[in-house]
């Protein structure tokens, strides 16, 4: 498949690399020709200096037997100007936007993407998928990383080994045999910055982040099982009423059981704009690295605190300062991923990372088959893929344990209709099924080709 990126940014390089990988044509377009150098010096790719949205830099990008355009600049505008330049001059058939500004993405004004108008076809906003995984995180306080899939029904969830963990130096084999009835599955184990998919016989030990898929109905089991307690949150404090916190608060306030929220904004203006559209939560206008104004938000009664303005270290110490204070739990927005291996040693419970997030997001609308969700693991170190089963996948009427995964492939679950169950190696995977898989980064290509259709399908 040949692909434009417009953006050598962090979002565009990590498309670039994802796709470059699997063996597609990309070529990456962006004004800056330092990035584009950078780019092309450590990718497969091709690069091209220039503003993505002129028609004749489009044209030396490839445009013109080109059959995917991402356009990822830093400028909303240059984004949508690019997607009707590669749909009126050029035919490009598939269009994808990263679009920042809220104005552009009120409901009210949806009907700007139709393609008799701005024609985009997928419109990835980068602030509501950051919004929305920092609900996920909330949602399971007791793990660092959460995801769902099948629906709701099938979840991921990451959670850290601690000293006293039930299931410490026990083989998963073990496991399975000891909790026979309970549908979750270890698929993916970080231990010393390695992450790497657990064969049966290996065993968790203290210090170990493992990925656990789980049904939906089991995850209270799953997480007492792995020594985690479940807690209901009733008090959220959030530091950054931007509007990643705007859009948090309002979905805090729409929940049936009431959560007591309160917001700490450094800048008056946001801080009254967040007052203004809020209704049941307290906004307070100060620095949340203020131990005082920390306590007035109450934080030492809080069962969570966010941490969600735009700069990382400002997050992390906000986390460590509310940890200190008493806070059970603590989330930080975190842009720059090589601070990630801080988040343990400080005791910053989990994180979120916007470009892994908006990756994920992009990824989901440009995979092969009928791939329904892909999930960003870490900094692009692994995926889960969920995908439906076709009548000509390879996948179709073989066992599980028939199929020829690389070492690095698990399948997580696996639903049968509305059913979702715990896949076993007998478990025969039949067409209209949906699997959810786990591969490490390098296995990515060779499990889409399990998954993609044949040409005969069409």
């Amino acid at each position: 498949m040949k692909v434009i990126i417009c953006g050598a940014g962090q979002v565009g390089w990590q498309i670039a690399r994802h796709l470059s990988g699997e063996r597609n044509d990309v070529t990456i377009v962006d004004s800056n020709a330092d990035l584009v150098r950078r780019a092309t010096d450590t990718l497969d790719v091709q690069g091209i200096a220039g503003f993505a949205s002129y028609p004749d830099v489009l044209d030396r990008a490839g445009a013109r037997d080109a059959e995917m355009i991402i356009a990822a600049t830093h400028s909303d505008e240059v984004n949508m100007v690019t997607c009707q330049v590669a749909h009126s001059v050029f035919g490009i058939n598939r269009k994808i936007a990263r679009l920042r500004s809220q104005s552009y993405l009120t409901a009210i004004y949806s009907d700007l993407y139709r393609r008799d108008h701005m024609p985009i076809d997928v419109v990835i906003s980068p602030e509501k998928e950051v919004a929305a995984a920092a609900l996920q995180r909330l949602s399971a306080p007791a793990s660092f990383d959460t995801e769902t899939f099948m629906d709701g029904k099938a979840h991921l969830i990451g959670i850290q080994i601690e000293e006293g963990c039930p299931v410490v130096n026990t083989p998963l084999r073990q496991l399975s045999d000891l909790f026979s009835t309970l549908r979750a599955v270890v698929v993916g184990v970080r231990r010393d910055g390695t992450l790497f998919a657990p064969e049966s016989k290996d065993q968790l030990f203290a210090g170990d982040a493992c990925y656990v898929f789980t049904h939906r109905d089991d995850i209270p089991r799953t997480l007492d099982i792995f020594g985690k307690k479940t807690s209901k949150l009733e008090r959220v404090v959030l530091v950054g009423g931007g509007n990643v916190g705007l859009a948090v608060a309002r979905d805090l306030e729409s929940k049936g059981k009431r959560v007591r929220t309160k917001i700490i904004e450094k800048n008056r203006a946001i801080a009254e704009r967040a007052a203004e559209a809020l209704e049941r939560t307290i906004v307070l206008n100060g620095d949340g690295l203020d131990a005082a104004l920390l306590a007035e938000a109450g934080i030492g009664r809080a069962d969570a605190m966010m941490a969600i303005t735009d700069d990382d270290k400002t997050n992390m110490l906000a986390c460590v300062r509310a940890k200190a204070e008493g806070c059970p739990f603590v989330i930080a927005l975190i842009n720059d991923p090589t601070l990630a291996p801080l988040m343990q040693p400080l005791g910053i419970d989990a994180y979120i990372n916007p470009r892994a997030t908006t990756v994920s997001s992009i990824l989901r609308h440009i995979r092969h088959g009928r791939v329904r969700s892909v999930y960003s693991i870490g900094d692009a170190e692994a995926e889960v893929i969920e995908a439906e089963v076709l009548s000509t996948s390879p996948l179709a009427g073989k066992r599980i344990s028939d199929i020829d995964f690389p070492e690095g492939v698990l399948v997580g679950m696996v639903q049968k209709g509305e059913e979702v169950i715990r896949p076993l190696g007998s478990t025969r995977i039949d067409e209209g099924d949906v699997i959810a898989v786990f591969c490490l980064a390098k296995d990515v290509p060779q499990v889409e080709q399990l998954m993609q259709v044949s040409i005969d399908f069409f």
